[in-house]
């Protein structure tokens, strides 16, 4: 069996992460939560929960972290000290985190997806394919909808399929808008809007439209159990063991790449 630490273990993806652990053939062997946190001490997959990023990662082969954006810093250069490959799940990350996970990435092998699904991540590929295809002709427009608990908008896989659209059509960020308000005017050509919707216990669904005069094209993923993520990332895990440090990705993981 393979070591592998939990970081964010007491949240929903951490619980979906530990239980469906040994089927991937992984220990549970650390389980880290934010200082502080009411959590500590409790028991969580055989260990005891614990604050403290050292003890955590004692013996550990790998790490999955699905936390809070705070810290997460600090947190890439524990790994990176230490040698732990990661699968980094955490959304919301600033431009500093991100840095900090491509400066741990030269030390250690390193995936940061903002989703671990199979379908998601296909979704990605056929949305750039797609985008190439059709053109600024096809006014793009991503609407995602999660939980009434989410906390940050827009979803991280939205941002990734807006980023594939973008990849697709060779332009950047800069054509991104969130939501509408007021009179906006007519729409422009080649902007991508993103909707967020909030309610219920929704998982996690997503559309994105390609509309144009005469006809529109949908393509829409909803996931309906957080398991589907945990397998994902329990999946990027067994891939990273053993690789060479650097950035790697879920279309590596499922050898779309």
């Amino acid at each position: 069996m393979t070591n592998l630490c939990i970081v964010g273990a007491m949240g929903r993806m951490g619980n979906n992460v530990g239980s469906l652990a040994a089927s991937f053939g992984f220990t549970v062997s650390g389980a880290l939560e934010f200082k502080g946190s009411p959590n500590v001490g409790k028991a969580f997959c055989g260990v005891n929960v614990t604050d403290d990023i050292e003890v955590a990662l004692q013996g550990a082969d790998v790490v999955i972290e699905f936390a809070l954006p705070d810290g997460i810093a600090e947190r890439a250069a524990a790994y990176a000290a230490h040698k732990i490959p990661a699968v980094i799940g955490t959304t919301g990350v600033s431009e500093e985190g991100l840095s900090a996970l491509k400066e741990a990435s030269a030390a250690i092998p390193l995936i940061h997806a903002a989703n671990f699904s199979l379908g998601v991540n296909l979704l990605g590929e056929l949305l750039k394919k797609a985008s190439a295809v059709l053109g600024e002709e096809y006014d793009a427009e991503i609407v995602e909808m999660h939980h009434h608990n989410k906390k940050d908008a827009p979803s991280g896989t939205a941002l990734y399929l807006a980023k594939m659209v973008e990849s697709g059509r060779g332009v950047g960020k800069e054509k991104e808008i969130y939501g509408r308000f007021g009179n906006v005017g007519a729409r422009p050509s080649g902007e991508i809007a993103i909707h967020s919707l909030r309610g219920g216990d929704v998982v996690g669904d997503h559309t994105v439209i390609f509309a144009a005069d005469g006809e529109r094209i949908e393509f829409t993923h909803k996931a309906t159990s957080r398991a589907n993520f945990a397998s994902g990332a329990l999946r990027a895990a067994k891939y990273l063991i053993g690789k060479e440090p650097g950035l790697y990705t879920m279309a590596d993981v499922i050898g779309l790449n």
